[in-house]
């Protein structure tokens, strides 16, 4: 093997959309129409409980923009290349990981437009060596642009998970979301509201900081499942900066994130043997 780092990376063209990822059972695409809802700590957390579960999984970071997978889990190495040159990803709290923040230079912003973010989204999915895996978790860039369209084109989405905060700003970003899943012909496996509230230790009361109630009334006026509520902590927010996510913590810290990942696995077609 030799790093990544060592030659340039060529985008393929076309991959066909039968072969793409061939041990990967299911993708489940994790969005939102909003940036800032914090998609990818709960992207990241979600993955690394479903590992604990048992499930073998990996976590696609598709923000080229802005990827921050790498640095929620830790990561600061680069992936190494097989020898016919696929991409080994770097596994990590038992997830196979892979970002374009493993390669770009953080100091030099990407600057790329539509068709190469597409072809750039192709290399990761198709010239990757996921192996075999249960789930591939792809944490997807704010909006509804090419890379959300290109992935619902060149595979087959087992589903996708909207995660949304309390604010009504955020709120009218979802019906987005979900159009345009629905327009690609994907389904909505549910919806998770992030930061929904703050469980204050001095009063021993509970602020609903953005609002109070949006995630559920939304997802029951468009009919899609309601997977639930995460808090706001301090521990879900030191260990996204640290790269020690709280899905590692025990079970007390880790709050939520156990069961909205066992929520997500088990709404997927092929859930029974997870």
């Amino acid at each position: 093997m030799h790093s990544v780092a060592e030659e340039a990376i060529e985008f393929p063209r076309t991959v066909p959309p039968n072969a793409i990822v061939p041990g990967v059972r299911n993708i489940v695409a994790i969005a939102s129409c909003k940036g800032g809802v914090g998609k990818s700590t709960v992207s990241a957390n979600i993955a690394i409980c479903a590992a604990q579960s048992g499930a073998r999984i990996g976590l696609l970071d598709a923000d080229i923009y802005g990827p921050s997978a790498h640095l929620i889990m830790g990561i600061d190495e680069q992936p190494q290349l097989t020898d016919k040159d696929r991409l080994v990803p770097i596994v990590r709290h038992e997830v196979a990981v892979m970002s374009m923040g493993f390669i770009a230079d953080e100091n030099t912003p990407v600057v790329w437009r539509g068709p190469l973010l597409a072809q750039a989204v192709q290399q990761f999915l198709g010239q990757v060596e996921w192996g075999e895996l249960d789930c591939l978790f792809i944490d997807m860039p704010p909006g509804t642009g090419d890379i959300p369209l290109t992935l619902s084109q060149v595979i087959a989405l087992s589903g996708a998970v909207i995660v949304t905060t309390p604010q009504d700003v955020a709120l009218e970003d979802v019906e987005r979301a979900i159009a345009m899943f629905g327009k690609v012909e994907v389904d909505v496996l549910g919806l998770i509201e992030n930061m929904s509230y703050y469980d204050c230790q001095s009063c021993n009361k509970r602020h609903q900081i953005f609002g109070e109630g949006g995630g559920k009334a939304i997802s029951r006026r468009l009919d899609i499942p309601f997977l639930g509520e995460i808090p706001i902590t301090e521990r879900i927010c030191s260990g996204g900066d640290c790269g020690s996510p709280v899905g590692t913590s025990n079970a007390n810290e880790r709050g939520n994130f156990d069961a909205l990942a066992g929520r997500v696995l088990s709404s997927l077609k092929d859930a029974s043997d997870l």
